[in-house]
């Protein structure tokens, strides 16, 4: 089987979050960053059929989302899915800046960046409390693999 979790492509979220503003900024309009946030989905490590349940699913978004995290090696490793495009590719998004990070890091790193490049404004208000979901669920593992 296909590792499901992400792998970092950075070194740390803060060189994430910097690539990721990078690439959005080379799109002039929101429609092609939209399909530049759906391809990130489709790029994605393939989920577990058995994981799409209501035991991985992320409460608070409008589209059904589901994570599993594992600890490995003092980091933490993320794989997501939603049944949205959309989505799909914000989980890719948000996954690229917090997988293969340590709790303290992940807990260090607020997802105020979400906000910062423009995800937030662009979504409806259901997919940005969605996200926002997504990001708090990140963090709560983050803090009860730190064992607080």
């Amino acid at each position: 089987m296909t590792d499901p979790f992400v792998q970092p492509a950075e070194l740390s979220a803060a060189a994430a979050i910097e690539a990721i503003g990078d690439e959005l900024g080379l799109f002039e309009d929101w429609m092609d960053r939209y399909e530049f946030i759906i391809g990130l989905g489709h790029k994605l490590p393939p989920f577990p059929d058995d994981w799409a349940n209501d035991a991985h699913r992320v409460p608070g978004c409008q589209s059904r989302v589901w994570m599993e995290a594992i600890p490995r090696d003092g980091k933490l490793y993320f794989a997501g899915l939603s049944d949205a495009a959309i989505v799909s590719g914000l989980v890719a998004l948000l996954l690229r800046v917090y997988s293969g990070r340590s709790p303290e890091e992940i807990i260090a790193t607020d997802p105020v960046f979400l906000k910062e490049l423009g995800l937030l404004e662009a979504l409806s208000t259901n997919r940005g409390n969605g996200i926002a979901a997504m990001a708090r669920k990140v963090r709560d593992v983050a803090i009860m693999q730190r064992g607080g």
